[in-house]
């Protein structure tokens, strides 16, 4: 049957001689002797190779870590190196209390000395006149002594005819008080000198007060009697 495509039979193979097929078989056993004689050699330098490459690189990391090793059988610690300068103590239970053997290094302390504090003076205690004479002037002397207005002015040489008008000033200035003070003006005693300071011997004794007041009347209003008639007028002299 033809379905367009002519079929064609393969082509019968030449019958080979056997002459040529023993020179096949004689070239194959030549051959093979080869082969079976490089494959040992080949072998042996691989290994070789092998060999070389390992003893180069890890012959060297062997020798380092043989040597680390070395070294760290003698590795000196800070203990170690501080160990012969530290104090041995040796105990023997058996044979009571042992010796003790401390042994140090030298070495020297220096300490700074403390100064020496400077001493403060003392301050001298003030004299007894100056104390006396300090709490007198801070202190009035007022006076404690007794008296009567007709006293006073006797020893204080005013006249008797004068005595009324005195009387009058001295009344409404200090009410025949000895130790009447003026808050605001500082002015003493029975006829208020001012300022206090002015009395001789002291502002607040009635026979001072009145002397310095004798003095004053006369001296400025030329009288008692004209001292009175200043005062009724102003009130004040």
């Amino acid at each position: 049957m033809n379905s367009g495509k002519e079929m064609t039979t393969p082509t019968s193979r030449q019958p080979v001689s056997d002459g040529t097929l023993a020179n096949r078989r004689s070239a194959r056993a030549a051959a093979a002797p080869r082969l079976s004689r490089r494959r040992p050699v080949m072998g042996v330098f691989a290994t070789l190779a092998v060999v070389g490459f390992a003893g180069a690189y890890i012959g060297p990391m062997g020798g380092a870590l043989s040597s680390a090793v070395a070294e760290d059988n003698g590795t000196v610690s800070l203990y170690a190196d501080s160990a012969g300068d530290a104090q041995a103590l040796t105990t023997a239970s058996d044979e009571g209390p042992a010796p003790v053997s401390l042994e140090r290094s030298g070495y020297t302390v220096y300490v700074t000395p403390k100064p020496t504090p400077t001493p403060t003076p003392e301050p001298e205690p003030a004299s007894a006149s100056t104390s006396s004479s300090s709490a007198a002037a801070a202190a009035p002397l007022y006076y404690t002594g007794g008296g009567s207005a007709a006293e006073w002015m006797a020893a204080a040489g005013i006249a008797e005819s004068d005595w009324g008008y005195v009387d009058y000033i001295v009344g409404r200035e200090s009410g025949w008080n000895p130790n009447a003070t003026n808050r605001s003006s500082g002015a003493c005693g029975l006829v208020q000198a001012l300022p206090c300071s002015k009395v001789p011997g002291n502002g607040y004794d009635p026979v001072d007060n009145l002397r310095w007041g004798n003095g004053y009347a006369v001296g400025r209003y030329g009288s008692w009697a004209a001292a009175y008639n200043f005062w009724t007028s102003n009130h004040w002299w």
